[in-house]
């Protein structure tokens, strides 16, 4: 589709039209799921992908500036889509690792520093042992921890830094290393 036929269809959708925007999705999502199925490799989460660029783009709209094609901007949303989604997927295999090694015994503290560690964690407060508990101990990025905890970015970082710091002290070790 051109950017002729979107345009009056975007501006409906920006003053809140749900059936200009439904059209604009039926209008792209084959070449929005296209992008996404060439490019992460797994049709069921391309289509789910696409299903998230959609609701963003909803979210969004005001957003498109038009400097662009429509579905430029919709393929650009959904690759930072699957970049994100990947990035989660890292971790959550960090966080199975980490997991399944302590488990196993083979978690790199020892009894004692476990106990020391929870007695610095119980000095901190609920705000940044929350923090420090997603951002340090699960792998959690800063956003997603903001996000689930709903404080602002710059609050979880503040507390995940200070709270590093006071862990670091209480366990002895001010290192940065």
């Amino acid at each position: 589709m051109t950017i002729d036929t979107d345009a009056p269809l975007i501006e409906a959708a920006r003053a809140g039209d749900h059936a200009a925007f439904a059209r604009l999705v039926r209008m792209h999502q084959q070449g929005v799921r296209g992008f996404l199925r060439r490019a992460c490799g797994n049709f069921a989460l391309a289509d789910d992908l696409a299903q998230e660029t959609f609701i963003s783009a909803w979210e969004r709209i005001s957003q498109f500036r038009g400097e662009s094609s429509l579905r430029s901007w919709l393929c650009g949303i959904a690759w930072r889509k699957m970049l994100a989604q990947r990035r989660s997927e890292g971790r959550a295999r960090e966080r199975d690792t980490a997991y399944h090694d302590l488990e196993r015994g083979e978690g790199p503290l020892d009894p004692r520093v476990r106990v020391a560690l929870a007695k610095a964690l119980a000095t901190l407060s609920l705000d940044q042992r929350a923090c420090v508990a997603m951002c340090l101990a699960a792998g959690y990025s800063h956003s997603e921890a903001a996000h689930a905890l709903e404080m602002p970015l710059g609050t979880v970082k503040s507390h995940v830094l200070r709270g590093r710091e006071r862990l670091l002290a209480a366990l002895g070790d001010s290192n940065d290393g």
